[in-house]
């Protein structure tokens, strides 16, 4: 088990926001106006409230935050894209995010696991309330299945 860093973590944090935050971006045009939009607008707030953090952590790291791969982005992209091509239905949309949701609170929470015992107090405190968040997430976008 490879203990990550906490400037490791919190470029970590950064990036998982960062990507929810390109998906929420390739979804929104898909998604009809209603309660899943609601929701989905109130997510990319709260991921940008995390990245904003992250960012702030990464002065105190003096850590140049890197943007999520183009490659990455690219293939998120065309799934959501042939994800919602032939069905943009609210439980569609939700499912789609629900996946990316749940492997984010996956890599997260292994993360906190396997370095909490060393972690810097700000650093665990942002992870776990990403995780918090991603969770409270997660079962809201449950509610539209």
């Amino acid at each position: 088990m490879d203990i990550k860093s906490d400037s490791e973590i919190v470029a970590e944090i950064y990036r998982n926001a960062q990507l929810a935050l390109t998906s929420i971006s390739d979804i929104m045009p898909e998604v009809a106006d209603g309660g899943i939009r609601e929701e989905i607008m109130r997510e990319h707030e709260e991921y940008e409230r995390i990245c904003s953090e992250a960012a702030q952590l990464a002065l105190k790291y003096d850590l140049d935050l890197k943007e999520p791969n183009p490659i990455k982005k690219a293939m998120m992209w065309s799934a959501i894209k042939m994800g919602t091509a032939a069905d943009n239905s609210e439980q569609n949309i939700a499912q789609m995010m629900i996946r990316g949701t749940v492997n984010g609170i996956t890599s997260l929470k292994t993360s906190l696991t396997d370095g909490e015992k060393k972690m810097d107090p700000e650093v665990k405190k942002l992870l776990t309330e990403l995780i918090r968040v991603e969770e409270s997430f997660e079962k809201k976008l449950k509610t539209f299945l």
